[in-house]
């Protein structure tokens, strides 16, 4: 068996999962960057497949970048321009082909954290 990448993005300052944010994947190799994927987050903020599945999986440095901006804009908030964050970024090494990585975003419009989940 091998392994698989997935997101979950979580709105912290509304209190719900970020619905139709769009995610990016990227492979980073030395200066180089190759894109994967584009996707949406779904109702509940995830993904509706892997956003690296297993046939795609491997070793490797990898990017996904969020569109917090556009999401941001599109949600009830008033918020001032240009927002204080729009994409953001995170790099994130795989070193088990064997493993689900778990890479989530917990995100409001002045802050974000991340961690590898499960």
């Amino acid at each position: 068996m091998t392994g698989y990448l997935t997101t979950h993005v979580l709105d912290t300052a509304q209190g719900c999962p970020a619905a139709g944010l769009k995610i990016t994947l990227f492979r980073i190799e030395g200066d180089s960057r190759s894109q994967l994927a584009e996707m949406q987050t779904n109702s509940d903020g995830r993904t509706n497949t892997p956003i690296l599945p297993q046939d795609g999986f491997a070793i490797g440095t990898y990017e996904l970048v969020f569109q917090a901006g556009d999401y941001l804009r599109a949600s009830s908030q008033t918020l001032p321009e240009p927002l204080f964050l729009d994409q953001v970024p995170i790099r994130f090494g795989i070193s088990d082909a064997s493993a689900h990585y778990h890479v989530p975003l917990l995100l409001s419009a002045f802050g974000y954290s991340t961690y590898r989940g499960s």
